[in-house]
């Protein structure tokens, strides 16, 4: 099985056509006999079919030849699949079907006169060029309906070695997307791979017996055999790790080709890339997340993370050379992480669909051994249990895809989407592996910068994260024993509230039978009995803020800045009068200086207002602040005017009065995508209504605000029901 056995087998398939052409008269000239396809590129299987074709110029007369021609081809016990055509009409099919058009780019002659068919090459191939911007839909049309009909070679539980995602037919697809030279692919990985799959193929056609292409689950193990690998489970992570090698060039090449289709045809003979930057090192060209001009691996550790999130969150490719060249020049990451290069990983786990293509990248490219290497433990794992669609990484992948579109259920999101990427982190060894994946998902928690209350979480939701499902479906959900059950282990409101949407995303991610409304219904049911029994709903507990000494400058002059580093960028402390509109006009005192708000803490002591602010910018000059926000607080700049909110995209925001949550206030808790401005558009629409912001407690979590605001009347207690609800009806409509 190489590719010198099937270079044997086109040899001897040439010498019967040739023979049987020139004992039936063939002319010399004027027509000729070819192979295309597979047959074309000499890559006979053992049972491949011949694909030949009998060309001929036009006025030729073949006299019945065709007729003829066929018979001592199928009587030496040939499966031929054959056509007659003319040079026109071989251009007319070709642009009536792509699938043709891809044959006859592997024209190869067999008999007849050799300048027809090196004729019949060059104009197949510059026709294929010609047309390639009006063809190249219509194939990326049949390539995705195959793919949704087929599966993927990596994960399927049967696969089918040459029409899935991965397999032959997407080689040869990307073979003639680069014979359109608008694009071009890795040659080496792509040549590669599917050397190795022809190999493949060759052994499955000899244990079949037959032209076969799919891989039955009892041909793993003699298929191991004859490809020299130790037992079936390496057979099958050999021929997966092919199919999603080709999968990830596929998926790169056809991002490529929008790109290029995108675009007008090339006018000008310049290929100098153009860099639009769109980060600290990164820029965007040509629809690809590459370093920029003045990036630096050797001071920059946050380079890789940086990159993969920009892409994804983009919805773009993160070039592999990029990736390949940060895999080797990066110092590892200090353990435990700064909050920044954890910060990026979530951003980059909550981007949904966009983390697929830009995981593949870091996995491909041996990047994601940088900052995760514990995930060769279950990289092309196979489930045991057939109704997962995915091998065990690939599903932790769906899984943080899932969860990213439940993260406003959550008030820790950073939490929910790291469990998600890590839950099955146990597979593949002897003991349960939600048993087994605790302890190094807690591990993996701590060494990304995480304390060990949230490291506790991470592991004890592993741990626990089949047991709503496995609850629910064989318990009785009406005995209140079950919900006293759920609530021995998952003790509080923060981990029932994470771990009933950790279980929605991971049923979801594993396949549609798994989060069907039926097992939805019974497991949602569960979780909310729970949550009375543990009294869920809380909101955050307003911190209770000691008596601070204030700066003698604030009694001087009524304004305090304090401004010093801190591990996330740059802490500052104002101080000043407290009135309505404080938090406002200093929210945009932020937002006019483009300084990007992380945490925020504010609170009243007697007549004045604190406040404490976590920026991700290391550069904050106390003097430029006093003067933007005096500017703002004198009316001289009309924050309102110039701070309209962005166009709301994505996931909607969360809006929820807590009434249970203080007794003298009115919590109001916000969820929101994080950028520019939050904090002065929730505070400026309560400004407006005239509520007091007693204290404010903000925070990002990757890429989601969670802000919590105690409200009050501005001279009384807690609000009103309706007023809370036209508090949160004003945010709401705030945030767009």
């Amino acid at each position: 099985m190489s590719a010198a056995d099937r270079s044997r087998r086109a040899r001897e398939a040439d010498e019967l056509c040739a023979a049987a052409y020139d004992a039936e008269g063939g002319p010399e000239t004027g027509a000729a006999l070819v192979a295309v396809g597979g047959y074309g590129r000499a890559e006979l299987a053992p049972y491949s079919d011949w694909d030949v074709v009998l060309v001929h110029d036009e006025g030729v007369e073949l006299a019945g030849l065709a007729s003829r021609l066929w018979y001592p081809l199928w009587d030496s016990g040939a499966k031929i699949d054959h056509s007659v055509r003319s040079m026109p009409e071989m251009v007319a099919a070709a642009d009536a079907d792509v699938r043709v058009a891809l044959g006859l780019l592997d024209v190869r002659h067999l008999a007849g006169d050799p300048n027809l068919t090196l004729r019949l090459r060059t104009t197949m191939l510059a026709h294929w060029r010609a047309r390639a911007r009006t063809q190249l839909p219509a194939l990326r049309g049949s390539v995705d309906q195959r793919h949704r009909l087929m599966g993927e070679l990596a994960h399927a539980s049967v696969p089918d070695i040459k029409e899935a995602s991965g397999g032959l037919r997407d080689a040869t697809v990307l073979r003639a997307l680069v014979a359109t030279w608008l694009v071009d692919v890795p040659h080496g990985a792509l040549e590669a791979g599917r050397q190795q799959l022809l190999d493949v193929r060759d052994a499955v056609h000899e244990l079949a017996g037959r032209a076969s292409d799919r891989i039955a689950p009892e041909l793993w193990p003699e298929l191991a055999a004859r490809l020299g690998l130790p037992d079936a489970w390496a057979a099958q992570r050999h021929v997966r790790e092919i199919g999603r090698r080709i999968t990830h060039l596929s998926r790169l090449t056809w991002r490529r080709v929008d790109g290029v289709l995108a675009r007008p045809a090339r006018t000008s003979s310049s290929r100098r890339p153009h860099l639009t930057p769109v980060a600290p090192g990164i820029a965007l060209s040509s629809g690809e997340i590459v370093l920029d001009r003045y990036a630096d691996p050797r001071s920059d550790p946050f380079l890789l993370l940086r990159a993969s999130a920009e892409a994804a969150e983009r919805g773009v490719v993160l070039a592999p050379p990029t990736a390949s060249r940060l895999a080797k020049e990066l110092k590892p990451l200090p353990a435990p992480w700064p909050a920044q290069a954890r910060n990026l990983l979530v951003r980059l786990l909550a981007s949904g669909p966009g983390l697929l293509p830009v995981w593949e990248t870091l996995d491909e490219t041996e990047a994601l051994r940088q900052f995760l290497p514990e995930w060769e433990r279950i990289r092309l794992l196979p489930h045991a249990s057939i109704v997962h669609r995915f091998t065990v990484d690939r599903h932790a992948v769906e899984t943080c895809i899932e969860a990213s579109a439940l993260i406003r259920r959550v008030a820790r999101p950073d939490i929910l989407l790291v469990t998600a990427l890590l839950h099955d982190i146990g597979k593949g060894e002897l003991t349960e592996h939600s048993v087994a994946g605790a302890p190094i998902a807690r591990e993996i928690a701590l060494r990304m910068g995480f304390d060990d209350a949230a490291a506790d979480l991470i592991g004890t939701l592993v741990r626990w994260h089949l047991l709503l499902a496995t609850t629910a479906t064989t318990r009785d959900p009406d005995d209140p024993a079950t919900a006293d059950a759920i609530a021995a282990t998952i003790t509080t409101p923060e981990m029932l509230e994470l771990l009933a949407t950790l279980t929605e995303a991971d049923a979801r991610a594993t396949s549609p039978k798994a989060w069907s409304s039926w097992r939805a219904q019974l497991i949602l049911d569960l979780a909310a009995r729970t949550g009375r029994r543990l009294g869920a709903g809380a909101g955050a507990d307003e911190e209770q803020h000691p008596e601070t000494p204030l700066p003698e400058e604030v009694r001087r002059s009524g304004l305090a800045i304090e401004v010093e580093p801190s591990t996330a960028g740059t802490r500052v402390r104002i101080v000043t009068v407290d009135r309505v509109r404080l938090l406002a006009d200093i929210a945009a005192t932020f937002a006019f200086q483009r300084i990007p708000v992380r945490a925020c803490r504010a609170w009243p002591q007697g007549e004045w207002g604190v406040t404490e602010w976590e920026v991700a910018d290391e550069h904050v000059d106390a003097g430029l602040l006093r003067a933007r926000f005096e500017a703002i607080a004198a009316g001289r700049l009309d924050a309102a005017s110039r701070l309209r909110p962005a166009a709301a995209t994505g996931l909607a925001p969360s809006v929820v009065v807590r009434p249970e949550a203080s007794q003298r206030a009115t919590v109001l808790e916000v969820r929101t995508a994080d950028r520019p401005g939050i904090v002065f558009l929730v505070a400026d629409a309560l400004a407006r209504l005239e509520i007091t912001v007693r204290s404010a407690h903000v925070d990002t979590l990757g890429p989601q605000a969670v802000d919590v605001f105690y409200l009050q009347e501005a001279d009384a207690g807690a609000l009103t029901d309706q007023r809370a609800a036209e508090a949160a009806h004003a945010v709401r409509a705030a945030l767009g």
